[in-house]
């Protein structure tokens, strides 16, 4: 399974985004997916978490900013990202809930003014 992000850029504080991640298979009919972020020298975290009945969870830092959403059919992941703040800078990544895939390269998210 291949897994590409995409979507990432600068962009103000306040502003929004919309990550997608595209996968080859059916791997989100199969698996619950999940966004994650990772800062330099840091430890990969899962973000964003959905279900393949739909359910989604956040991690407190992102909660009611960001929403994740899946088009299986479409084989296509995404993450809507709203009210950015500078906090919100790293790169993203998609993958299973337990990242069972080969990572991505990601796409890079900055926040600044």
């Amino acid at each position: 399974v291949q897994l590409v992000e995409s979507g990432g850029g600068l962009v103000q504080p306040g502003g929004s985004l919309r990550l997608s991640c595209a996968a080859s298979g059916s791997i989100f009919r199969l698996n619950a997916m999940g966004w994650y972020r990772q800062a330099p020298g840091k430890q990969r975290e899962l973000v964003a978490r959905i279900t393949t009945d739909g359910s989604t969870n956040y991690a407190d830092s992102v909660k009611g900013r960001f929403t994740i959403s899946r088009d299986s059919a479409k084989d296509t992941m995404y993450l809507q990202m709203t009210a950015l703040k500078p906090e919100h800078t790293d790169v993203y990544y998609c993958n299973t809930a337990m990242s069972s895939s080969p990572w991505g390269q990601g796409t890079q998210v900055t926040i600044s003014s």
